[in-house]
């Protein structure tokens, strides 16, 4: 019975293809627009926890002030010495490796090329911290940073922009107005919130201070890296480094830190907890017009069962219960929802494939999710097919034939 309620849906559904088509539409939309913010937004949540990995493992940074940015701190606050970071290293337990950073932006020269570029003056360490690798040459090292070597690492941004397709290593480039010979080439890693990491140039601390901005106080430091050991719980780390760096910097209970201390792995989770949530947001938002497309059915059906209402009474007077009627029209309301729901999925895998692309996140087909708005999409022919069809089926069968 279901069979052949089926086939007669279909003989309906093809009679009135443009009908049909226009009353499907807004499930297409909604099943397309639903699985498309569900799938971008979970490709987003994916990049953004690939870009903050980025940064380094198990990363806690360490900068003067009440905020992180790219400025320096507020006037009167200091920044840190490398006493500091070498203190921390030694006397706070659940750190691995520390590196003192010194950053400033300088115009860098390459023959007819130049620009300004953000050099940032530390220690070997650093490399190890921020997960950078090499793609030629190699990293400065303890020796290079005792003796204060004029060599420098580069990123693939400073490489292109100064260098084109010239290879890098063992030339010699202008920072400020010393000259730095180039060692080792960073591999990119791309954008991150803070823009982009491949636009640096890495020195050697002792290089930075002696030879680029002078070494005249101890209090030079404007960042510090840290480095957390596994199993290491972030939150009594933070703690900790919190409460060593208030006794070295003299403040008293009732005054605030004037440092900020930042654990890339808790903003991983706030940014991906809030990527959720927007995506979740965006969803619900979509799935208001399967609703609206659930309206469209259930008033075309009772346009049919208007246009229809003889043939129904023919149905009725020669037998047919009015179960089966009910049954007819409703296997109609759900073959048009479900034939909606499938177009719906065609289109939202190509969408999510296109935007994924468009906006360089990842493609990340979510079966879970295409399930569930398909059977939504059943649904709904369902709730919005049954009024409809229960319509029909109460048709008395003698007013039914009387019809015009």
């Amino acid at each position: 019975m279901i069979f052949n309620a089926l086939l007669i849906a279909l003989r309906e559904i093809r009679r009135n293809l443009t009908r049909a088509f226009l009353t499907v539409l807004g499930i297409i939309i909604g099943v397309a627009a639903v699985i498309t913010m569900v799938t971008l937004g979970q490709g987003t949540t994916s990049a953004v926890k690939a870009q903050i990995a980025s940064l380094g493992s198990n990363l806690v940074m360490l900068r003067p002030g009440v905020a992180f940015g790219p400025m320096g701190p507020p006037s009167g606050i200091a920044n840190f010495s490398e006493l500091d970071a070498t203190l921390l290293a030694e006397q706070v337990p659940g750190i691995a490796a520390v590196a003192p950073i010194r950053g400033s932006g300088f115009a860098t020269i390459y023959q007819h090329n130049a620009r300004t570029t953000q050099v940032t003056g530390t220690t070997p360490a650093y490399f190890t911290i921020n997960k950078w690798s090499l793609a030629d040459g190699r990293f400065f090292g303890d020796a290079d940073q005792r003796s204060g070597a004029a060599v420098c690492v580069i990123g693939s941004t400073v490489r292109k922009e100064l260098f084109g397709t010239a290879d890098p290593l063992g030339q010699k480039i202008r920072l400020g107005t010393a000259s730095f010979e180039v060692v080792g080439l960073l591999v990119s890693k791309g954008q991150a919130g803070m823009g982009d990491q491949d636009d640096t140039i890495v020195v050697p601390l002792s290089s930075m201070q002696r030879r680029l901005v002078g070494h005249t106080t101890l209090h030079d430091i404007t960042q510090i890296s840290i480095s957390a050991q596994d199993g290491t719980d972030s939150t009594a780390l933070i703690a900790s480094i919190t409460a060593f760096m208030r006794a070295r910097r003299h403040l008293s209970a009732s005054q605030d830190n004037d440092f900020n201390v930042f654990d890339t792995r808790q903003i991983a989770e706030t940014l991906s907890s809030s990527t959720r949530m927007m995506t979740t947001l965006l969803a619900a938002v979509a799935g208001v017009s399967l609703l609206v497309g659930g309206i469209g059915i259930m008033n075309i059906m009772l346009v049919s069962v208007t246009e229809r209402t003889r043939e129904i009474g023919i149905r009725l007077s020669i037998g047919a219960t009015a179960h089966e009627v009910l049954l007819q029209f409703l296997v109609e309301a759900i073959t048009l929802s479900c034939i909606g729901g499938l177009v719906g999925l065609v289109l939202a895998g190509g969408f999510c494939w296109a935007l994924a692309r468009l906006i360089s996140v990842p493609f990340l087909f979510n079966v879970q999710i295409n399930v569930i708005a398909f059977a939504f999409s059943a649904a709904v022919g369902v709730l919005f097919g049954f009024a409809p069809a229960r319509r029909a089926a109460r048709l008395d069968p003698i007013d039914a034939l009387r019809h015009e």
